[in-house]
């Protein structure tokens, strides 16, 4: 996953810093993604190699606990404004992640087969936001704070009808798991279908007669 420091050429020393620490750790949740995630080149060659349904629920759990400790408490300790607009965009960060915890501990008692989510070419290929052009009130609605409390903000756009844009360290965990917009719920990616070759009868068994 792309890092400030990667795309911004930040020292290591400095990014401590220039982008404290916003969101929970989210090291437990990849590492458990390394035993279900089967997009891109990760992909088994034989199409039965599942992965478990435990380690595929481990993940969908440790997500939603990651993005339960983002939620807002009661008293608004996880806002630094105090505005109504803040409020309003508390809310609406609340009620988007109460949804998306749902729906991942959901997932995490009736695991699928197997994790649909979108490879790591989609996350690198997704379209990055300028600083430019984030205006002052614009926030993450995952995480909820805005995009330009970061020095170097890493801002990226969905390809989704409403073109939603995430911190991307927030979304691309949610990405890995579902391949859907979090607001809008677009698919913005399909696995590409199994090809089946259909032999015809007639060239079959003609071949068999000159074998």
């Amino acid at each position: 996953m792309s890092t400030y420091e990667v795309e911004h050429n930040v020292p290591a020393d400095q990014s401590s810093t220039q982008s404290p620490p916003r969101r929970p750790d989210l090291s437990t949740f990849f590492s458990a993604l390394e035993h279900v995630d089967t997009s891109g080149s990760r992909a088994p060659q034989n199409q039965h190699a599942l992965p478990h349904p435990v380690d595929i629920s481990a993940a969908f759990r440790t997500l939603a606990n990651s993005f339960a400790m983002m939620q807002p408490g009661p008293d608004g300790s996880a806002s630094t404004a105090q505005s109504e607009t803040h409020e309003h965009h508390q809310d609406s960060q609340n009620e988007l992640l109460s949804r998306l915890v749902e729906e991942l501990l959901a997932s995490a008692e009736d695991p699928p087969r197997e994790v649909e989510g979108v490879s790591d070419d989609f996350l690198a290929g997704l379209d990055r936001v300028p600083k430019a052009k984030i205006k002052q009130e614009d926030s993450c609605p995952i995480c909820g704070n805005p995009f330009l409390d970061d020095k170097y903000p890493l801002v990226v756009r969905l390809p989704c009808k409403g073109s939603h844009a995430y911190d991307l360290e927030c979304i691309t965990p949610w990405l890995k798991l579902n391949p859907t917009c979090p607001m809008d719920r677009q698919v913005l990616a399909k696995k590409k279908e199994e090809v089946k070759v259909e032999v015809d009868d007639e060239e079959d068994e003609g071949d068999m007669m000159y074998a």
